[in-house]
């Protein structure tokens, strides 16, 4: 591709060229939209068949004007491990809608009494601890993983696993500070596949068995996605816990929204706060987040991966990213890629989880410096205190409500600490 080629949001591409770009933006969301359902537990297949479904159905709520890709959204990371063992696929499922619909409650809030209410409830002394509390929470999952070979039960210590992380996570550093162009923009996928080789010569080297191609093998070239649809796959049942933990994180997540709308406006030049408007928008990511759910996979958001892209390559077309839906879609069919992404092994993973799980902690850090947050006030000291220990420290609430538990993530727990204690706590010392 020429670097004179530049397609504006409604401009289509030349036959010739729609497929080699729409595959850059499926290859930048590739590797933190699979990542997202390994480390929970979920078929990867899923999350490209519902990221996919997802970008389509925010292009048509935004009536095909906001050239943004939705991905596995990692907010919900750790809300949705507790799940997982609580409840399940279907707790998950639940979580996933519920978010969908306080995006869609906000967005009509939004459309009628605007969106300054917004900032008073999450302004960014709240926004930047949180944020940094879903990084620095999941950094135990992401040590486990390179560290032990059954990272859930914490045991067989193994320096091959800690070498193949390492190996994992500086690739990422590496492609991240010295990749040029398109390849700046996709450091997880290209570190995961340096650290899937190390693991294969180190596996050779040890005789180890680090990595099985057994599944891969086995696995047919063309299969559907495992949908788990409500009613339909399984039983639906009422999950208090989903929604509990997954409804205060939606809040935190709009913020990221808010970014992404705004790096748009200033890369296409257009105002996508007035049109298609700010309602729409958000409206667009709740209708994706229920789409997730009712299929069984991730909760989604916009991806900034997707947003760098257009940013180098001046192509902003609305076509490209609708084409690189289309093919999320149909690589989510193809049962042997599914397979040998299964087959990523615990330590690659861990080593991409301590680069992406540090780069969210950094982000919320990165809020708190660029509004310069004075931490001389009390109330912003307090505020973050409280939000940071409540969140790092893995705080539940289990509740027993006539013979159902009730528990609630860390992260919602901490969000809703910091929601309350800047509304309560006075703005003077």
């Amino acid at each position: 591709m020429k670097d004179d080629i530049i397609l504006h949001v409604d401009e289509k591409p030349k036959a010739s060229q729609w497929f080699g770009l729409s595959f850059q933006h499926l290859f930048a969301m590739f590797g933190s939209t699979v990542l997202v359902p390994i480390l929970v537990g979920i078929n990867p297949a899923i999350a490209l068949l519902s990221s996919g479904l997802g970008t389509l159905a925010h292009m048509s709520v935004t009536k095909f004007k906001v050239p943004a890709y939705m991905g596995s959204s990692f907010a919900y990371i750790g809300a949705m491990q507790l799940l997982m063992k609580h409840g399940g696929m279907p707790a998950i499922a639940q979580g996933a809608m519920t978010g969908g619909l306080v995006y869609l409650i906000v967005a009509l809030i939004v459309k009628f009494a605007g969106n300054g209410w917004i900032d008073k409830i999450l302004p960014p002394i709240v926004v930047g601890p949180i944020v940094m509390v879903i990084g620095l929470s999941l950094a135990p999952t992401a040590i486990n993983d390179a560290m032990y070979i059954t990272p859930g039960t914490q045991t067989g210590y193994s320096m091959a696993y800690i070498i193949i992380a390492l190996i994992t996570v500086l690739s990422i550093v590496i492609y991240s500070i010295y990749g040029r162009g398109f390849l700046s923009v996709v450091p997880i996928l290209l570190g995961i596949v340096t650290g899937y080789v190390a693991a294969l010569v180190i596996g050779k080297m040890t005789g180890m068995d680090i990595i099985s191609f057994s599944g891969v093998s086995s696995a047919n070239w063309l299969s559907l996605p495992p949908v788990e649809i409500p009613f339909a796959s399984y039983q639906w049942a009422f999950y208090p816990s989903a929604i509990l933990t997954m409804a205060p994180i939606a809040f935190v997540t709009m913020t990221e929204h808010f970014g992404h709308i705004m790096v748009l406006n200033s890369l296409t030049k257009k105002d996508y706060f007035k049109d298609p408007g700010l309602e729409k928008t958000l409206t667009g990511d709740g209708v994706a987040q229920i789409i997730a759910g009712f299929v069984g996979a991730p909760p989604v958001t916009s991806y900034g991966e997707n947003i760098g892209v257009m940013a180098i390559t001046k192509i902003h077309s609305i076509y490209v990213i609708a084409g690189a839906a289309g093919l999320a879609i149909v690589v989510s069919f193809i049962g042997k890629i599914t397979a040998l992404l299964q087959s990523i092994p615990a330590p690659v993973i861990g080593g991409a989880s301590i680069a992406l799980f540090g780069v969210i902690a950094a982000s919320g850090l990165k809020i708190l410096v660029e509004n310069k947050i004075n931490f001389d006030i009390k109330r912003n000291l307090l505020i973050s205190s409280v939000v940071l220990v409540i969140g790092i420290g893995g705080m539940v609430f289990d509740i027993s409500l006539g013979g159902h538990s009730l528990q609630i993530s860390p992260v919602a727990i901490a969000t809703l600490f910091g929601i309350i204690l800047n509304l309560v706590l006075p703005k003077e010392d």
